[in-house]
């Protein structure tokens, strides 16, 4: 483990909480070494996925610990270099089924481990709990995948969502019995808060409810926002390997054909990574529908935008596309679950519709409504302000990490079915896992 030099006697209080910057060097203080294990490499401005990763590797660099990012995907050209963004980062690549993650997380002795969705768990976790037995197992869930699934299912099928039918999803057990297995796992919505624990039953203890942390929004950050008049068009941003922005964006194409005849003028900016033929084919520039595909800045793109349209139909967890118009004054037209879990008991900054007629008007009068456009915009300041604010959420975060710190041991002892499912999982796992690296070797 590295180790930093300190001195005791410039250790000064930070100003928002009770974190400590150092200043000088004689006092021997090991630093923290964080190990997060990515599902995919990160790339923030492709997914709300990948922001919501980097916002917690700042959190952990900002307090100076140490981060080392590994992933066994390929990484892609949208990725970024994460040494540029801290000398406290490194990035390794890492092999699935591979006794070579052993001897490097050994070598590397974390005190935390973040599992990035819990396929990252399930791969790696009992290696981990094998080689470094006191490092704490942070899931980062993103959202709850199985949640995600059974909808999209049932919406295929013209059924009703019926929380009943998660507690027999074979990817709930998976999912749910990562959790288990972790010290905490990072719920991103209030909404999967609650389902966790009345549906599924699971203590709180292990969870903690940390959704994007974002700066607040303050009265400069407004002032230059573009006006109303200023502003022209309807945007949809979504990464299009998420199958609800797929979906999203054939549900814009045929509301489109409303709106287009109220407002002819108007146009709809359709950006997104990853697009597929099914979604380029749907460019009409003679109807206003545009697919421009990958955003360098999303920012600047919503900015210049009237109204933001997010017709999703299922999904889970909270849209950064959402979060990302309250930030740049751009009111919404979305569903129940494109706003579920995202703004408390708060007015919405837009209009939370289902039906695709009214969805269609409500997307027409919000984008003739000054004064209502004007009052939407200022909800979406409060939402941020009041349940994104990054630096309380940073606190609670790392105040969880020290008291499951300091009380470890007890902390697992109070999770017997976590224990139980640790030890069955280490003993299939691993033998299932040797036996694919030998397989691989012939």
């Amino acid at each position: 483990m590295n180790t930093h030099f300190y001195a005791e006697k410039n250790v000064k209080k930070h100003s928002h909480n009770s974190f400590l910057i150092i200043e000088n060097i004689p006092y021997f203080v090991p630093m923290k070494q964080v190990l997060i294990i990515g599902y995919v490499w990160v790339e923030p401005n492709s997914s709300a996925a990948g922001s919501r990763m980097l916002q917690l590797i700042n959190t952990f660099t900002e307090i100076g610990y140490k981060v080392t990012f590994a992933s066994p995907a390929q990484k892609g050209e949208k990725a970024i270099d994460l040494g540029k963004v801290s000398p406290l980062i490194s990035e390794v690549s890492i092999e699935l089924n591979s006794s070579t993650f052993d001897f490097f997380v050994k070598e590397l002795n974390p005190d935390i481990v973040v599992f990035d969705r819990f396929m990252m768990e399930e791969q790696f976790g009992w290696r981990v709990s094998e080689n470094c037995p006191n490092a704490i197992r942070v899931l980062d869930t993103e959202d709850l995948h199985f949640l995600r699934k059974v909808r999209h299912k049932q919406l295929k099928k013209g059924e009703s969502f019926d929380t009943k039918s998660l507690l027999i999803s074979d990817e709930a057990k998976r999912e749910i019995a990562a959790i288990l297995r972790c010290d905490v796992s990072l719920i991103i919505s209030s909404y999967e808060m609650e389902l966790l624990k009345n549906v599924f039953n699971i203590n709180e203890r292990l969870l903690l409810y940390l959704p994007f942390l974002l700066n607040k929004l303050k009265s400069e950050d407004v002032a230059e926002w573009l006006s109303y008049e200023e502003r022209k068009d309807f945007v949809f941003v979504g990464n299009f390997f998420h199958q609800p922005n797929v979906d999203a964006v054939l549900q814009l194409k045929k509301i489109w054909k409303t709106i287009h005849k109220q407002l002819p003028k108007a146009v709809l900016h359709i950006y997104g990574a990853y697009a597929t033929q099914q979604i380029q084919d749907l460019h009409k520039p003679q109807e206003n529908f545009l697919v421009k595909g990958f955003a360098e800045n999303a920012e600047e793109v919503v900015k210049k935008a009237r109204v933001v349209l997010a017709p999703i139909r299922f999904g889970a967890g909270i849209k950064g596309k959402l979060t990302e118009g309250m930030i740049c004054g751009t009111p919404s037209v979305t569903t129940n679950i494109g706003a579920e879990g995202m703004h408390a008991n708060l007015p919405w900054n837009g209009y939370i519709v289902n039906d695709l007629s009214d969805f269609a008007d409500s997307a027409t009068a919000l984008y003739n409504n000054e004064l209502q456009w004007k009052e939407f915009q200022s909800n979406g300041v409060q939402i941020i302000n009041t349940l994104y604010d990054k630096d309380k959420l940073q606190a609670v975060f790392i105040n969880a990490l020290k008291n499951i710190e300091s009380n470890l041991i007890e902390h697992r002892q109070q999770n017997f079915l976590g224990s139980l499912l640790q030890h069955q999982t280490l003993q299939a796992t691993k033998f299932m896992s040797k036996w694919i690296e030998l397989k691989n070797k012939k």
